[in-house]
């Protein structure tokens, strides 16, 4: 296994941060720092990052139902209550397969596995991401070309995939980015404001009715379903609600 595989396999991060631990000289095998992108670490070597000795678990994956209030990361500055508050310690060597902003509500993915991490979260891979949006007034059908069409956030064009309405004011609208804050920011671009926003799908992975802040492991079967689905998840996998 490759180095960087490895390193992905122990819960570092992806394969694309664990290839920048390398170039940095920040991973050692047996004590020497090691930036060579083909080594192999053997059973016996010992690996380190920055310092600290790292070895590869068994694969572990939960869906987590994040609730408002809680951010997505480890630690916090500002002493917010973060996701891993809601876990048990024996999980402390997951992170978190993308984000959500701490008011969002909903599905996220935890894991010690590098490379389904950078399966669901690079680009090119274009993972639907599924949302349940709550505005603050009545939805105007006719703005929904402009956001498939795009927005210009950051310097990119931020883009809706699809959007379907099914009260006057709730949505439900399926991202292939992950720019940050995309959907409210894109719906107060045309004059609205998101009131609540719950991810109810990340490719077929579907929240259901997992209550708030609890979480699950996910099966055989859904672990099955992401090594093998295609790139943008296909019209059939995604039920709209009428």
């Amino acid at each position: 296994m490759r180095l960087n595989r490895f390193l992905a396999a122990a819960g570092v991060g992806s394969r694309r941060h664990c290839d920048e631990l390398i170039a940095a000289g920040r991973v050692a095998i047996n004590g020497r720092v090691c930036t060579n992108f083909s080594a192999q670490p053997a059973t016996r070597d010992h690996v380190k990052v920055d310092g600290k000795l790292v070895h590869v678990d068994s694969p572990l994956t939960i869906m987590l139902h994040k609730p408002a209030g809680f951010v997505s990361t480890r630690k916090d500055v500002h002493a917010r209550d973060t996701i891993f508050d809601l876990l048990p310690q024996k999980f402390s060597r997951l992170f978190s397969i993308g984000r959500l902003d701490a008011q969002t509500e909903g599905l996220i993915l935890l894991t010690n596995d590098g490379e389904l991490a950078q399966r669901l979260t690079h680009p090119r891979y274009k993972i639907d991401k599924e949302y349940e949006v709550t505005l603050d007034r009545q939805w105007d059908p006719a703005l929904a070309p402009k956001l498939k069409r795009g927005i210009f956030l950051d310097g990119q064009r931020a883009k809706i995939a699809r959007l379907h309405s099914f009260t006057p004011t709730r949505l439900h609208v399926v991202l292939r980015q992950g720019i940050n804050r995309q959907i409210r920011r894109m719906f107060h671009e045309i004059g609205y404001e998101v009131k609540r926003l719950v991810r109810i799908r990340t490719a077929n992975l579907r929240l259901g009715d997992l209550p708030r802040g609890h979480w699950r492991p996910l099966t055989k079967r859904e672990l099955t379903s992401l090594s093998v689905i295609p790139s943008g998840v296909e019209e059939s996998l995604t039920v709209w609600q009428k």
